[in-house]
């Protein structure tokens, strides 16, 4: 049964980025493909095994639910930051 699998990358397979040295580690860099559609073809890759594993499983217990809730409170503390920053309590104001 053939099939394409959207999370798998079907390219010529690289030495993994934990079974780099040191020296060799610009030229791995040097080989990762950094174009708009590199980079979104990895977020895309990325999201697809996370949909594989959390979400589309039979029995689909209370991770992605948590961790899609955790990700919404770190993304808008992030977007908040500069407003809530000005109401800290501090002890010293100078």
């Amino acid at each position: 049964m053939d099939f394409w699998v959207v999370a798998r990358f079907y390219g010529k397979a690289d030495t993994a980025l934990a079974n780099v040295k040191l020296g060799e580690l610009g030229a791995w860099l040097g080989r990762r493909n950094l174009s708009l559609g590199g980079i979104a073809g990895g977020f895309s890759r990325g999201f697809w095994r996370w949909q594989h594993k959390y979400l589309q499983p039979k029995k689909v217990g209370i991770a992605p639910f948590v961790q899609f809730t955790v990700g919404s409170m770190i993304l808008f503390y992030a977007l908040n930051y500069g407003k809530m920053k000005h109401h800290r309590n501090v002890k010293y104001h100078w």
